[in-house]
């Protein structure tokens, strides 16, 4: 007896089951990690800091959660991978200890105009169907009330064939749906001021449209009116007859015979329609945008007044509420409306659509209705409401991967998101974190200091371990972790003011402000308070105002910081006329490339199923450009050497002796000024990180002349000492006499503000209005809003 209670007493050995807890990292290569070795504890949140392109995502996303995507995706039959996307494996030596990973990034959502916040989290599904069974009138299915979809009635004959007899048979198809036929369910309709296309008293032959890169001798354009047969080309465009007015706008597509070349003639309207209207704004070039911008007016849509919904489908109604009425609640509202709802039949619908929408307001998205466009939210309003649907889930001992979940939050919100996080850790999950903000890297159980600088000058780790120990480590990140900024002693006067008289969109309420010029002013407030709505809605887009917003930078593994920002134009002229050749020949999009990679550097071969294999071209050994051109040189360099070249290495070669060109050399400062003097001029966009191309887009931005700067929240992506940096660099805007507006959260750059602006006092209709004006001291004094008691603890006073 005492035999059996002795052995009971003792502790049982460890289950080998309970020794993988570590993800064991080896060998990591992926683009700047130099051979990154390190083993992360699961179940714990690890926060990654470090400058902006020291390595953090390359590490978290591009090898840890791209490895365990591709290990999860082999688990599906050949037969469903191709349907997949085929995934690379990561350059690493070894990984294990991988779980399932669910990446939560800053991507923006797609901006396509149907997709909007209800649908993009499948809240708009749920009710949906709640309305299909609840609602009345009854007008038929969920599809009823999507506005994604159209009513459709066909009916006709079909063939059958059953062994050898063929059988006609009559067939009929209807779906309901709920799109609205004048807008197609995009809640506007598009309106074209056509003094903007032509002058009408001007003939063709005489340039009479004003359409960009519409010239008098471009036949696909201009000739193809000019010469169609169906206008008088020396006729002014005002004394064209009705028909020809007609044929002139509104054409249908028809073939006709220019210079012996067989072209299509359509009217001027549907051709605009589809060259500029079908595509991207974001992602046309800065004139082209400009045009739509003047040419084009979207008007909300007179007949669903914005709702996108047939009539039919706003008419069947729930408690005298509509599908469109439910989507225009801001979402804090619509879950009170749908918990007043008691159906025992759709009490599992009830259920779902309660969870999701109170995980809106649980996130800090309360203010937000379900029929915003997700193109409209920002970068942290985007990865939060990619939150919503992991928030209540079961799984556990899932890794989640967050990048900077404190994006676009106010001081007054972090707290609630770092509860988020913890309340997945301690559901035996592990949390990797890439993050800035002090506050965020406060709650970590451990951190991955990357570094010691950013591009080829990062990429290994500088500390693992504890808070304290980062502190006492030494790093940059350790170094700056308890910086605060000082409230200025004095401050700058304004030269005038910017007035905005009775704003009113979205949740602002009539409000009147004076927005000083020439001083650094920062507007700011909880997210959803109504910053953006106030400087982006009111301060017009006029000539003179350069706006610098959240938008990303598209482009592909083709473009390039030489690119993006039009420096290769000045050096490939330089190369031209130091040789004497064309310039098109220094391009490898151009002449220049090289015939076997098509200027990629690399060959591609596709595998089907199995990842792509890219291996160096062998022609040009990777520097995608023809034997013949590397014979040119400028400097002693060639076309590829300074591709390779550093901002800061750059900036000297061009900005003296033989390789002397001012226009290069004006743009590698403005790089050089915005902190980026360490990337690579060929360096493929899709390897740079969020803060870096922020910061690239910023710096093209400072070559517009306006004398009005408005940025919308230039700290994003960027770590604590780089913060200094871009102080200085608003503080030479300022002194050189421009007026910068900026939107920010940041507690540093408020301190630093001549002049604040604060809304609030809440979110949403608890929002849009303003609670304070004055100095940073001022606001710090009072202490009267939220903004102020976050600020005054900032700088200790």
């Amino acid at each position: 007896m005492t035999r059996a209670t002795r052995k009971d007493t003792q502790s049982p050995a460890p289950h080998i089951a309970d020794s993988h807890d570590m993800i064991r990292v080896h060998g990591a290569r992926e683009n700047n990690l130099k051979d990154v070795s390190i083993e992360l504890p699961k179940r714990r949140l690890t926060v990654f800091t470090g400058v902006s392109g020291s390595g953090k995502s390359s590490l978290v996303f591009d090898t840890i959660a791209a490895e365990s995507q591709r290990l999860i995706n082999e688990t599906y039959p050949a037969f469903v991978q191709g349907f997949m996307a085929n995934l690379a494996r990561p350059e690493v030596d070894v990984l294990d200890g991988l779980t399932t990973v669910i990446s939560v990034d800053q991507q923006r959502m797609g901006a396509d105009p149907r997709s909007t916040v209800g649908t993009a989290t499948d809240a708009n599904a749920l009710l949906r169907i709640l309305f299909s069974r609840l609602g009345k009138p009854h007008i038929g299915p969920p599809s009823a009330y999507s506005f994604n979809t159209a009513s459709v009635k066909a009916s006709g004959a079909i063939t059958v064939q059953r062994g050898d007899k063929t059988k006609a048979e009559k067939a009929t198809f209807e779906r309901t749906g709920g799109m609205c036929t004048r807008c197609e369910g995009r809640g506007k309709v598009s309106d074209i001021d056509l003094t903007q296309l032509y002058d009408d008293s001007k003939s063709i032959s005489e340039g009479a449209f004003t359409i960009p890169g519409w010239k008098s001798d471009n036949v696909w354009t201009v000739g193809l009116y000019a010469q169609s047969g169906f206008l008088d080309p020396d006729k002014p465009i005002r004394r064209f007859t009705k028909k020809e007015m007609h044929a002139f706008l509104y054409g249908e597509p028809t073939k006709v015979k220019v210079n012996g070349v067989n072209l299509t003639y359509e009217g001027l309207i549907p051709k605009i329609q589809k060259s500029f209207l079908s595509k991207d704004k974001e992602a046309m070039q800065p004139h082209i945008r400009a045009f739509v911008e003047r040419a084009v007016t979207f008007t909300v849509c007179p007949e669903c007044d914005g709702s996108r919904l047939s009539e039919g489908a706003r008419s069947s109604k729930i408690k005298k509420i509509s599908i469109a009425d439910a989507c225009a609640m801001e979402i804090r509202d619509l879950a009170e409306w749908v918990r007043g709802i008691e159906e025992p039949s759709v009490a599992p619908l009830l259920t779902a659509l309660q969870q999701t929408l109170d995980s809106f307001v649980e996130i800090g998205l309360g203010y937000l209705a379900l029929d915003r466009p997700a193109g409209t939210l920002s970068g942290g309003e985007a990865q939060r409401v990619k939150m919503i649907r992991h928030l209540g889930s079961a799984l556990t001992d899932v890794t989640y991967v967050f990048d900077e979940p404190t994006i676009g939050l106010h001081p007054h919100d972090i707290q609630r998101m770092n509860n988020l996080l913890l309340r997945l850790r301690d559901k035996g999950n592990t949390v990797l974190v890439v993050e800035h903000k002090p506050e965020a890297i406060a709650i970590a159980d451990h951190v991955v200091d990357l570094g010691p600088g950013a591009g080829t000058a990062g990429g290994t780790i500088c500390f693992a371990g504890t808070l304290d120990g980062l502190r006492a480590s030494g790093t940059v990140t350790g170094r700056h972790l308890d910086d605060r900024a000082a409230l200025k002693d004095t401050v700058r006067k304004s030269t005038g003011a910017l007035e905005i008289r009775g704003a009113s969109a979205n949740n602002l309420r009539n409000v009147d402000v004076d927005v000083p010029l020439g001083v650094l002013t920062v507007v700011t407030g909880v997210a959803g308070s109504g910053k953006s709505s106030l400087i982006h809605g009111s301060v017009p887009a006029a000539e003179g105002v350069v706006s610098v917003d959240q938008s990303p930078i598209r482009g592909s593994r083709r473009s390039n910081p030489a690119t993006y920002t039009g420096l290769l134009d000045p050096i490939r002229k330089a190369f031209a006329k130091a040789n004497g050749v064309k310039p098109a020949l220094f391009s490898a999009n151009s002449e220049g490339a090289c015939p076997t990679c098509n200027g990629a550097g690399v060959i591609y071969t596709d595998l089907a199923i199995m990842q792509s294999v890219a291996t160096p071209c062998e022609e040009c050994e990777g520097k995608r450009f023809q034997a013949a051109v590397l014979e040119y040189h400028l400097g002693g360099r060639d076309i590829s050497e300074v591709l390779g070249m550093s901002v800061t290495e750059a900036e000297e070669f061009f900005g003296s002796g033989d390789a002397r060109t001012p226009a290069a050399h004006a743009i590698l400062s403005r790089l050089a000024d915005v902190g980026l003097g360490y990337l690579t001029l060929g360096q493929p966009l899709t390897t740079l990180s969020g803060g870096e191309r922020q910061r690239l887009k910023l710096a093209t931005h400072m070559a517009d002349k306006g004398g009005i700067y408005v940025l919308d929240e230039p700290t994003t992506g960027l770590h604590l000492a780089d913060v200094e940096q871009l102080l200085g660099l608003l503080d030479r805007l300022v002194d050189s006499g421009k007026s910068v507006i900026v939107i920010e959260h940041h507690q540093a750059v408020m301190a630093h503000a001549d002049w604040i602006i604060d809304l609030g006092p809440g979110a949403g209709h608890d929002g849009g209005r303003i609670v304070f004006e004055g100095t940073p001291a001022d606001l710090v004094a009072e202490r009267s809003t939220l903004t102020g008691r976050h600020l005054a603890e900032y700088v200790g006073a």
